[in-house]
């Protein structure tokens, strides 16, 4: 079958890929001119299988009361008169239920467990290198409070059949010793060993190539404007390529994978994507010591960032802001979050890492209600396939989406338990 892929990010990409791997005949679309500039570009780094929960939970409203007035807020909701931010926060205040959390944390640690082992295939089949580091994520507490919240958690996920381990302060220092100035203030952590790390835009790209090399047709810098509908099935996506003029492209199925801006194309033809985009931040910093940065991938639970080390850089990545699809970086609250970001890096690691010239960044992530992604095929229209609102696992479950989407369209059931969308 010809298959169009719409949308370059991590998962867009995979699902290229392993269509391709599985014969037929593939054109990827995106609007960039490479794949992964956009949502995939400066992520969190972390392949975080083991720290998958949901947003929603019993505390969580709570806590988003509390932080309604701090423009450095872990989550930061700016109530809008939009319809799609109302039913989002609807559909996501119905799911902070006890038996709503735990529904939700095994679908994403089933398909963050076939996720995992489809990436590691796909590595090792490829032989892709992007600063990968296999030492597991640390998430430490600064107060008792948080660390008891903490374990309560890993008690949650071990249900699950998650290795999460509890540790002392003692234990946290003995697994990144670079944390050591910061040691003081730190009541102890949870570790998942199993979890990594590493530049989902260089493995984005470098797998492009693998897949433009093995036949894949890249379409960069056409935009696409509309899925054009005939009866119970599209007909074609109209786009306006790089040159300007505006075609129809035709395909036997047609995959959308565009991540938070799947809504605004998906919505007038058939079912309405519960999507919304949550903007999160990052910045990257050169180290000046890199004998004294982290190596092990964290979680700060204080600030609620990540922190991954990436060769001779350092990521720090966090927070997110439910406010539309705005993508500034120039507007007061960017600019707070931001320095924010490498504000807390220099309270961890002072004089790690050159503050002087911050490489910020801001994407929107595609945020369900329940955080569960759409994986699978549309209800309403035969050969529409949807891969998005992976929110901020996109990096974490891309491999395995791709994989999934694949097999399904190939008309496989993948070897997970996973309550595919539409199946």
């Amino acid at each position: 079958m010809k298959v169009a892929v719409l949308g370059a990010g991590i998962v867009g990409v995979t699902t290229a890929w392993y269509l391709n791997q599985s014969g037929h005949e593939v054109v990827l679309v995106d609007r960039q001119g490479d794949a992964a500039l956009e949502t995939s570009f400066a992520n969190g780094a972390q392949i975080s299988v083991s720290f998958c929960e949901p947003w929603a939970n019993a505390w969580v409203p709570i806590k988003v009361l509390k932080w309604l007035a701090r423009d450095d807020s872990p989550l930061l909701f700016r109530p809008r008169l939009e319809l799609a931010q109302m039913r989002y926060g609807l559909s996501f205040l119905m799911q902070c239920t006890t038996a709503s959390f735990e529904r939700n944390v095994e679908e994403l640690v089933q398909l963050g467990r076939y996720s995992h082992a489809r990436h590691k295939e796909l590595v090792a089949a490829t032989g892709i290198e992007y600063d990968r580091l296999e030492k597991g994520i640390l998430h430490f507490f600064s107060s008792q409070a948080d660390l008891d919240a903490g374990v309560a958690g890993a008690e949650v996920m071990r249900h699950h059949g998650v290795d999460r381990r509890v540790l002392t302060r003692e234990q946290v220092l003995a697994v990144e010793p670079a944390l050591a100035s910061f040691g003081p203030n730190i009541y102890g952590g949870t570790y998942t060993p199993s979890d990594e790390s590493g530049d989902a835009l260089v493995f984005t790209q470098k797998l492009a190539r693998l897949c433009e090399q093995g036949g894949v047709q890249a379409r960069w810098n056409t935009q696409i404007l509309a899925l054009e509908r005939q009866g119970q099935q599209l007909s074609g996506v109209r786009v306006r390529n790089a040159q300007g003029g505006q075609e129809t492209l035709q395909a036997d199925v047609y995959v959308v994978a565009l991540a938070s801006y799947a809504p605004a194309l998906v919505n007038p033809v058939a079912e309405c994507l519960n999507i919304y985009p949550a903007k999160g931040y990052s910045a990257t910093l050169k180290l000046k010591r890199p004998e004294r940065a982290s190596t092990v991938s964290l979680l700060d639970d204080t600030r609620k960032i990540a922190i991954s080390r990436l060769g001779d850089r350092i990521r720090i990545a966090g927070t997110a802001e439910l406010a539309g699809m705005d993508t500034r970086l120039d507007s007061a609250t960017a600019q707070v979050r931001c320095r924010a970001l490498v504000k807390r890096y220099e309270e961890l690691f002072p004089g790690v890492a050159d503050p002087s010239e911050p490489n910020y960044w801001t994407g929107l992530r595609p945020s369900t209600p329940t955080n569960i992604p759409y994986i699978g095929r549309s209800r309403r229209l035969g050969n529409l396939w949807f891969n998005c609102g992976h929110g901020t696992l996109g990096w974490t479950h891309g491999a395995g989406s791709g994989h999934a989407l694949a097999e399904l369209i190939g008309g496989r059931r993948p070897d997970t338990a996973f309550n595919f969308y539409g199946v």
